[in-house]
């Protein structure tokens, strides 16, 4: 299925400054002309939120790595139905705090599920649907996470071990590394001029690529 507008997403571990980076990437889009639509996932619709709140929440009861990725699609259907589909065909340009990669990254490497169950689902939900371009931010994952804990209180991902959180960055690796046309990679590390003179050098990129005829 061929969309009229383009779809952006931003991954990456616990305080990598997305929202920062979002932000600057809005007003790129926005500069180029084009109308764009924010979002975020877990999120979207008021019920893929309300999907969010459960699977953010702390709990005593031990939730099932299933249940979480089941979760998960749960909402994505909900808001790609309602809200991105909508988007695209209408011609915005769609920019996205998190999708599938999050999912192949967090329950995929951080839960070690089944990737194959992951990318069955990824197709069953969105069929031919994915991001024109997906920045993803990286940085070691004890820095990130202290970054997060001075931000606000933890959820229950930002709350699990740091051996967690490598094995999800190792899964954004792989991701990239089996489809590394729709990915770049950028050092959050760096200081936040040095990250968005980056993160502008790939939207050039993009710009470049769907200029040229065909």
């Amino acid at each position: 299925m061929t969309h009229k507008g383009r779809f952006i997403t931003v991954e990456g571990t616990e305080g990598v400054g997305k929202s920062t980076n979002l932000a600057f990437v809005k007003q790129w889009i926005e500069a180029e002309g084009h109308g764009v639509l924010v979002s975020r996932e877990p999120g979207g619709t008021p019920l893929a939120e309300e999907v969010r709140e459960l699977l953010l929440a702390q709990r005593s009861e031990p939730v099932d790595p299933a249940a979480e990725l089941l979760l998960v699609f749960a909402a994505r259907a909900q808001h790609l139905n309602q809200v991105i589909v909508p988007a695209l065909n209408r011609g915005e340009w769609v920019l996205c705090d998190r999708f599938t990669d999050a999912t192949f990254a967090y329950q995929g490497g951080g839960r070690g599920l089944d990737t194959q169950l992951i990318s069955a689902l990824e197709q069953q939900v969105q069929g031919d649907l994915r991001p024109d371009l997906t920045i993803v931010l990286d940085i070691e994952p004890e820095v990130g996470l202290a970054r997060a804990a001075a931000r606000a209180e933890l959820d229950r991902f930002e709350r699990e071990d740091i051996a967690f959180f490598n094995r999800v960055r190792q899964g954004y690796q792989q991701r990239i590394e089996q489809a590394p046309e729709r990915y770049v990679q950028i050092d959050a590390g760096q200081p936040l001029e040095a990250v968005q003179r980056d993160i502008h050098q790939a939207l050039i990129r993009l710009a470049q690529s769907l200029a040229k005829p065909g």
